[in-house]
């Protein structure tokens, strides 16, 4: 056994992910339904809980998390860094998501549509383009 596995497996792990404007992220999140993890908001970054197991997401003005990172952010119209991946009770679920994200001010790279081995899911951007997919397996 690795020496760390017992250390990693009881400790909170977060995403930190770069954005061009905190308020528009904060109101975006908020009305997919994404839990405000009021601990960090402030101008320069907004904290949300995801999933069951209340992944932490913090969203950092670009130019802080590139501070942070001592790097430059990756330029997401060229590429992506990571896809987040939420899992739907039902086709039906899907939709709506597809449905709200386009209406709270993300896109749709993929629409709602079945795939293989009975899948059914559907891709989409937040305003600063970190991409997520909704996915149904009706198995």
């Amino acid at each position: 056994m690795n020496k760390t596995e017992p250390f990693i497996r009881n400790r909170q792990v977060w995403a930190n992910l770069p954005v061009a404007d905190v308020e528009r992220t904060r109101k975006f999140y908020e009305s997919l339904g994404f839990k405000l993890n009021g601990a960090h908001k402030n101008d320069h970054l907004v904290s949300f809980f995801a999933g069951r197991d209340d992944l932490i997401m913090h969203f950092f003005r670009k130019d802080m998390f590139e501070d942070a990172s001592a790097g430059s952010a990756t330029d997401l119209s060229k590429g992506s860094e990571i896809m987040y991946t939420i899992g739907a009770n039902s086709q039906e679920e899907v939709e709506t998501w597809a449905e709200q994200v386009v209406e709270a001010g993300g896109s749709l790279f993929s629409e709602p549509a079945e795939m293989q081995n009975n899948w059914y899911g559907c891709g989409f951007t937040d305003p600063d383009g970190h991409k997520w997919n909704v996915f149904y397996n009706g198995k």
